[in-house]
């Protein structure tokens, strides 16, 4: 059995924003309940102790995290994760998973700004939609997602996958403007509309629109049509990780793009053949 983390049912005075960065598996695996309550996080940048905000229940020993209530106000969780899991049952708030090596996080619900942040490895997979900066550099750090997957089963925002590393973002939905924004490697995969700017500033790497022909920028030189033969295999490894299954993908070609120019021209943006 999890461990339980419940959120309380807090007055008006509730904290508009709760950090519970350090709350993981391998941190709880091995205290008491009561430990575990005692354990310091910050509530509106004030120390506070973790049972004023959760009642907790069930086996630390597990290996495994609970989430319960409405956490779209809770940040940093599962941030530096290594091992493990965490099950979020509703939405979380900004920076969840951010400089995970590890483990798995499961959000079943919405997840805010800058999802997987820095993250180095483990799996996330959002049942819903995110926010802007999923997988994307922090500010002031030159590269965002480092390895790992992350799969957004909804719609994400802005920038997402801005100076990737390595790694997989996947987004079932559409997406804002700019994504794969100075991709430095790695894949952005989107299944529906891709915001204006893709891929601008991309050194390497891959942005791969399923469905959607995005608008190519200028300094992208066309490339051949052609049936790739890794987009088959790398979708069914994201399928089997909670990616929507997208029809129609065994049809073709697909048409390249060689990009972004001005960065050296050795990335690539791939999207079906209009014809």
């Amino acid at each position: 059995m999890p461990l339980i983390v419940t959120l309380r049912d807090l007055d008006r005075a509730a904290p508009l924003g709760i950090d519970l960065g350090g709350i993981l598996p391998h941190v709880v695996g091995g205290l008491s309940l009561q430990t575990i309550a005692r354990l310091t996080v910050r509530a509106d940048e004030r120390p506070c102790s973790f049972g004023d905000l959760v009642t907790l229940s069930g086996d630390p020993t597990d290996g495994r995290i609970e989430c319960h209530g409405d956490f779209s106000r809770v940040h940093r969780l599962a941030a530096g994760m290594s091992e493990g899991r965490i099950d979020v049952h509703g939405s979380i708030g900004r920076h969840a998973g951010a400089g995970m090596t590890g483990g798995i996080l499961a959000i079943h619900g919405d997840a805010n700004d800058w999802l997987a942040a820095g993250m180095a490895g483990g799996t996330i997979r959002v049942a819903g939609g995110t926010g802007d900066n999923a997988a994307a550099a922090l500010p002031g750090n030159d590269t965002g997602m480092l390895g790992g997957i992350v799969v957004v089963a909804g719609d994400a925002g802005s920038l997402a996958g801005a100076r990737m590393r390595r790694g997989i973002l996947a987004i079932g939905g559409g997406c804002g403007e700019a994504p794969a924004f100075e991709l430095r490697a790695g894949t952005v995969v989107v299944g529906g509309r891709v915001g204006a700017h893709p891929a601008v500033g991309m050194r390497r790497g891959s942005l791969v629109a399923l469905s959607d022909v995005p608008a190519v920028p200028p300094t992208f030189v066309r490339g051949a049509a052609w049936q790739p033969a890794f987009l088959p295999l790398m979708l069914s490894r994201l399928i089997a990780a909670g990616f929507p299954a997208v029809p129609g993908l065994s049809g073709g070609p697909w048409r390249q793009w060689h990009g972004d120019g001005l960065a050296g021209g050795r990335g690539e943006l791939l999207h079906p053949e209009s014809g």
